[in-house]
């Protein structure tokens, strides 16, 4: 057992380093390229955030634990905007731009509301996961027009300049360790699941998606504390909309996934609160005047709170198994 969660806590590590490694080689490679800053921040960034999430879903899929994936993405989304932005919020305020409150939000809410609609049989099949990916399609058609007429939360991402040489060597090496301790995470994972006797499910909502996202809560942690804590809410929306229309749908390629419905009740239904709890701050708060909707510490508090009850409900429903 110590062996298994040693594993885990490497996988983690080697996750988190082989995803900026991956990201930085992306990134400067897309900008020799012609890519602009803003069109790489929204676009290589925000999927290099989420790929830790995208390589645990693929290898628990291709593995025969879909159901690791899934936790994966739902307990990641409630980490990102309970756990992650809400640490944020208590560090430092956020202005959410017109982009985020009115466009991006409530593509995310129906998104979320999309999820509750496929899996309400509790199947997750290959025709569901087709709809998730075409979805994506549409949200990557909308960031490029917005592109045009970015807003206050679309700061540029700093790049780091590299030779060409590195830039290949960076991108090839994070993809390969990104793969190589995806696969160990989900090993190690799938072995605590069955010697602790809990389902592969509740394995993904806790160890492996606070693991899988503590990109976003690096980044998010470091832009509040340098006082550009705004970028954490594209980064937060960008990476709950990947979670949702790349990496749960991604098991359904594999084979159809048996889902049970009170458990979608209960995970599903704490992305959807988490997420309608956000867009309700924003648009509560919006200032006509000012173009924005701050959210303060209030936010943070509640935010966070939020995570740790949905943790807590966890915990008892594992407690009547």
């Amino acid at each position: 057992m110590f062996l298994n969660f040693a594993v885990v806590a490497v996988g983690i590590a080697t996750l988190v380093w082989s995803a900026d490694l991956f990201i930085q080689g992306a990134a400067s490679l897309a900008r020799r390229f012609g890519m602009s800053p803003l069109l790489i921040g929204m676009t290589i960034v925000s999927l290099g955030t989420s790929a830790p999430e995208i390589l645990v879903s693929a290898t628990a899929a291709a593995s025969g634990a879909g159901e690791l994936a899934v936790g994966n993405a739902f307990g990641s989304n409630i980490a990102n905007i309970g756990l992650v932005l809400g640490l944020t919020l208590i560090i430092s305020p956020i202005l959410v731009g017109r982009t985020t409150a009115f466009t991006d939000l409530p593509l995310l809410l129906m998104v979320v509301v999309l999820c509750g609609w496929l899996l309400k049989d509790g199947i997750l099949s290959a025709v569901d996961a087709s709809i998730l990916l075409a979805t994506l399609v549409f949200y990557l058609i909308r960031i490029s027009r917005h592109l045009r007429r970015p807003s206050i939360n679309d700061n540029p991402s700093e790049i780091q300049e590299l030779t060409l040489s590195r830039a290949i060597v960076a991108f090839i090496l994070g993809l390969a360790i990104l793969i190589g301790s995806s696969r160990l995470l989900v090993w190690a994972s799938v072995n605590i699941a069955e010697a602790l006797g809990v389902s592969e499910l509740v394995i993904g909502l806790t160890i492996v998606a606070l693991g899988t996202s503590l990109p976003e809560l690096a980044a998010a942690m470091v832009s509040a504390l340098k006082g550009h804590a705004d970028i954490a809410i594209g980064a937060v929306v960008g990476s709950n909309m990947f979670n949702l229309l790349i990496v749960l749908a991604l098991p359904g390629f594999f084979s159809p996934l048996l889902l049970s419905i009170p458990d979608l009740q209960r995970d599903l239904g704490a992305v959807f609160i988490t997420t309608a709890a956000l867009a309700a701050f924003t648009w509560l708060g919006w200032r006509k005047d000012q173009d924005h909707a701050p959210l303060g510490r209030v936010a943070g508090c509640l935010f966070l709170s939020a995570y740790v009850f949905y943790c807590l409900w966890l915990y008892y429903d594992i407690q009547k198994v």
